[in-house]
């Protein structure tokens, strides 16, 4: 009998020898998981890196606020005013960076505090936002029938509301009076601590995160929900369900994790979305008022002096500028890295 047995492709065979691209390489390489690999396209892209180091040096300078500058954050000097960047003090010889306010309060203190202020409630409301709307749309997906009906017709509701006006009402009265909620002391006392402020003031910025997850939170259960609707339907959710996995280990461990990568990206462009509120509430002034810094009202000060320094609006739109476009850089990177389909 003819012996049928063939010898394996040879090494340099065209089957074996062809070199693989792209993220394929990648993963066969260094045997990376699914978050490695979507880490390593993300560090492929170019802006979405350089945005990502941009936002963490300005967070850095933020924090380190207190050893970096030698002046007080509400320091007050009258004869000091509206003076030049780059400028020494007349009366001790300290130097501006970004010159002063009209009360001589030196700017990039206050800049740098602000920016920890506008930071932290734009971080604070996208996360609240994506925590709150991702359970609401992974219940609202996974379970269907009446409650996804009375849980989609709530989100309509709350998505129907002109959102601006009713955050400038719901900003007017709450931020005004911070006491009509009663924020517990585990709650504000780390903010205090966080941000350097008394606790009185503390409870203005909870107040303003509350007003704006109020309404920030429907988008994210939209795209929730549609990503369960869509994943609950595949057969290896089918498989697992006939094994008999309960429905909340099957929602927790094989719905969620799959269905998270748009909410992923939603973070990062809602950051920008959160960023602009606040500063837009505070620039109006129905949102963080003095004493506490923020950028929105540094720049609705600098504005009312811009008759006289033609400048000085210019300190604190660099920094909210700079935020927006880092945000959106790192949405459009974490957008790339995370489909499926990039080959790069």
């Amino acid at each position: 009998m003819a012996n049928t047995y063939t010898n394996p492709a040879p090494v340099d065979s065209p089957l074996q020898s062809k070199p693989q691209t792209g993220d394929l390489r990648i993963a066969n390489r260094n045997n990376m998981s699914q978050w490695q690999l979507v880490a390593a396209r993300f560090r492929k892209h170019r802006m979405g890196m350089t945005s990502l180091w941009v936002i963490f040096i300005i967070l850095l300078l933020a924090l380190l606020v207190p050893f970096l500058s030698p002046f007080e954050r509400d320091e007050i000097n009258l004869g000091n005013t509206f003076q030049l960047p780059l400028s020494f003090d007349q009366i001790d010889g300290r130097f501006h960076i970004f010159g002063t306010d009209r009360l001589g309060r030196d700017l990039f203190t206050r800049v740098l505090y602000g920016t920890r202020v506008t930071l932290f409630v734009a971080i604070s409301t996208t996360v609240l936002s994506l925590l709150i709307g991702g359970l609401f749309g992974t219940i609202a997906g996974y379970f269907r029938g009446k409650i996804d009906t009375v849980l989609s017709r709530f989100l309509e509701i709350v998505a129907l509301l002109p959102d601006f006006p009713i955050l400038l009402i719901l900003s007017a009265i709450v931020i005004a009076d911070p006491r009509l909620i009663p924020f517990p002391r585990f709650v504000t006392a780390p903010i205090g601590a966080l941000l350097l402020l008394e606790e009185r003031y503390a409870r203005v910025v909870a107040a303003t995160i509350l007003v704006l997850v109020l309404l920030g939170w429907t988008g994210a259960a939209r795209l929730m929900r549609g990503q369960v609707l869509s994943v609950r339907e595949r057969d290896y959710i089918e498989a697992t369900r006939a094994l008999g996995g309960s429905p909340w280990r099957i929602m927790l461990k094989h719905v969620v994790p799959n269905a998270m990568p748009p909410l992923i990206v939603a973070f990062g462009l809602g950051l920008a979305g959160a960023l602009s509120t606040e500063t837009a509430l505070s620039f109006l002034g129905v949102g963080i008022t003095e004493p506490t810094p923020t950028l929105g009202n540094i720049l609705s000060q600098a504005n009312s002096d811009v008759l006289k320094v033609g400048w000085l609006p210019l300190i604190p739109s660099i920094p909210v500028f700079l935020c927006a476009l880092a945000f959106n850089y790192i949405g459009d990177g974490l957008r790339s890295a995370l489909d499926p389909r990039a080959n790069r």
